[in-house]
């Protein structure tokens, strides 16, 4: 991929206090399940994770400069349904 990602500072000090893997915000920006808008024009990528047998979705807010994808931040939700977009279909298959 020749995208670049850059985490901001704060964001990597967030990612460690949640306890999100850098590896997880990548994989879920290169290959999302589905992005939706976010505000001021970021945009959202989401994936879905099993963590200890529960399904939580991973939420990444980024900025888009260029072939550069800039992660403002990113957090775990188990509360899927309020945040995927297009109903609940796709949910089984994890």
């Amino acid at each position: 991929m020749k995208d670049q990602i850059t985490i901001i500072p704060i964001a990597k000090r967030k990612l460690g206090k949640r306890r999100i893997s850098v590896e997880w915000v990548k994989e879920t920006i290169r290959n999302p399940e589905q992005i939706v808008e976010g505000h001021g024009g970021r945009e959202v990528a989401q994936r879905r994770y099993k963590i200890r047998g529960k399904e939580y979705l991973l939420r990444v807010i980024y900025e888009r400069r260029g072939n550069e994808y800039v992660i403002i931040t990113a957090y775990l939700t188990s509360q899927i349904g309020r945040y995927w977009k297009g109903g609940r279909e796709n949910e089984d298959r994890i």
